[in-house]
C-alpha cells in the first residue's frame, strides 16, 4: 500500500498558474507546461512553512546542509560522487545554459542539439549569440536513436564547439544508455567540443531504467562536462527558482560563476534552499512513488490508445512525465490538431514543432496529473476522432 495519494485531485486555478490560468475557458484541460498537478513531498511542505513563520526573509547563503544534501542525493539515488566545490547554485536550468553558453562560446560558434529538443535550448543558442547545429535523431520502429554518424559529422567542424545534451530527453522520454553517452563522449572529446548536459528530469525515471550521469562515467568526461540539474521537475518546485551547475574543470568553473554574476542570477530565495534540502533529504519515499505512479498513467494512455486510437502511436516513455504521441498515420500536422482539440474539446497540448520542424506529426501530452484527468484528456481526444473533428484531412484509401 502506497504512503502517498497522488489520486488525490488538487485546484491550480486563480492561483496564477502559468499552465492553468492562461486560458480563460473554465473548461480547459491544460496538459501542456511541465509541471505537475501533485502537491510536492511532504517533507518539502514542512520546510517551507516552517520558513514562512519566521517571517524574515532578507538576502540568503547555502549552507552547508545544502551542499550535502545534493552531493548525498546523487551519491545516494545515482552513484555520482562529486565534491560540493565544484558546484554553483543559481536560479534555474534555462538561466544556467545561457550562462554556460556565453561563458564557454564565443558569438557565431555553434553549438549541437540532437533534435526533437526542449525548445528553450533553441533560445539559449539564439540569445547567446551563438548558431544551433541541429543533429537529428533517428525515429526507427518507435523508438528514438542517437545519428552518431551526423553527430561526428558535426563536432568535426571547428566551428561547433559544444553539445547541448538533453540527458534524460525531453520531449522523447529516453533514458540513454551508458553506451550512447561514452560514444557521444568520445566523439566531442576527439573533436574538442564541450558537452553541456541537461539533466534537470534524472530523477523522473520509469521503473526498469536507469539514469546515467554523463559526468559519471569516467573523470575525461567528468572534465570536459558542465551538468545542469534541479529538483524542481521531479518534486513541483520550479516556481522557487533553484538549480545547479557542477563543473569540475576549474578555468570553466570561474568563466561560469563570472557569467552568473553578470546576468544576475546568482542568488536564490530562503525558500528555495530550504525547499532543495528537505526535497533530497527526505524526499526519496515520495519520489519513488510518484514514479510508480506516472508509469502507471503511461500505462493507462498505451492502454486508451491500444483500444480506442490505434491510429495513434506513443513511444516507450523510460523517464520524464511526458507522452511523446506519433499522429503521423494522420495526414494533418500536429499544430493543426493541437488547435483543433483546444478550440472545440479545451484540451491543450504541445505540437511538436515547438521542438523541431522534423517533429510536425507528434504532440507532447504531461502525464503529471492525477489519473481520472489522464482519463478525462484521453476521452476528450477520442471525441475528437468520434466526431471526425479530423475527417478532412484523413488519407483516401
Amino acid at each position: 500500500m502506497n504512503t502517498f495519494d497522488f489520486d488525490k485531485p488538487l485546484n491550480r486555478r486563480d492561483t496564477n498558474s502559468y499552465k492553468w490560468d492562461s486560458s480563460s475557458d473554465p473548461d480547459m484541460l491544460p496538459m501542456w507546461v511541465a509541471d505537475m498537478d501533485f502537491e510536492t513531498a511532504p517533507a518539502v511542505l514542512k520546510a517551507i512553512q516552517h520558513r514562512a513563520l519566521h517571517g524574515a526573509f532578507g538576502y540568503p547563503r547555502a549552507p552547508d546542509a545544502y551542499y550535502e544534501a545534493v552531493t548525498g542525493w546523487f551519491k545516494r539515488r545515482h552513484r555520482f560522487v562529486f565534491p560540493r566545490e565544484h558546484l554553483i547554485y543559481t536560479t534555474g536550468v534555462v538561466p544556467a545554459l545561457s550562462a554556460i553558453i556565453q561563458a564557454l562560446c564565443e558569438p557565431g560558434e555553434g553549438v549541437i542539439v540532437q533534435t526533437p529538443a526542449y525548445n528553450c535550448f533553441f533560445s539559449s543558442i539564439r540569445n547567446s549569440q551563438c548558431r544551433q547545429i541541429s543533429s537529428p535523431l533517428i525515429y526507427e520502429d518507435g523508438k528514438y536513436l542517437m545519428d552518431f554518424d551526423d553527430l561526428e559529422e558535426k563536432a568535426a567542424d571547428p566551428k561547433n564547439t559544444m553539445m547541448l545534451l538533453c540527458n534524460p530527453h525531453n520531449p522523447v522520454g529516453r533514458a540513454w544508455h551508458a553506451d550512447d553517452l561514452e560514444r557521444v563522449g568520445h566523439i566531442c572529446l576527439k573533436h574538442n567540443v564541450t558537452v553541456l548536459s541537461d539533466e534537470i528530469h534524472c530523477d523522473l525515471i520509469q521503473p526498469g531504467y536507469q539514469h546515467i550521469p554523463f559526468a559519471a562515467l569516467n573523470s575525461e568526461f567528468m572534465q570536459m562536462s558542465v551538468t545542469c540539474s534541479s529538483p524542481s521537475k521531479a518534486f513541483n518546485l520550479a516556481g522557487l527558482q533553484v538549480s545547479n551547475i557542477l563543473v569540475a574543470d576549474e578555468e570553466k568553473r570561474k568563466r561560469i560563476d563570472k557569467q552568473i554574476n553578470i546576468n544576475e542570477v546568482c542568488d536564490i530565495s530562503p525558500f528555495a534552499a530550504e525547499a532543495l534540502i528537505a526535497a533530497y533529504s527526505e524526499g526519496d519515499l515520495w519520489l519513488d512513488e510518484l514514479c510508480e505512479y506516472i508509469a502507471g498513467n503511461f500505462a493507462y494512455l498505451q492502454q486508451f490508445l491500444g483500444a480506442h486510437l490505434p491510429q495513434l502511436k506513443v513511444p516507450q516513455l523510460e523517464a520524464t512525465y511526458l507522452a511523446w504521441i506519433d499522429f503521423s498515420e494522420l495526414a494533418i500536422p500536429a499544430s493543426e490538431v493541437t488547435e483543433i482539440l483546444k478550440r472545440d474539446y479545451s484540451l491543450w497540448l504541445n505540437e511538436g514543432t515547438m521542438y523541431g520542424d522534423e517533429t510536425d506529426t507528434f504532440i507532447r501530452m504531461n502525464l503529471a496529473t492525477n489519473r481520472e484527468r489522464v482519463k478525462e484528456g484521453l476521452n476528450r481526444l477520442k471525441r475528437a476522432f468520434d466526431d471526425n473533428a479530423f475527417d478532412l484531412h484523413l488519407p483516401s484509401d
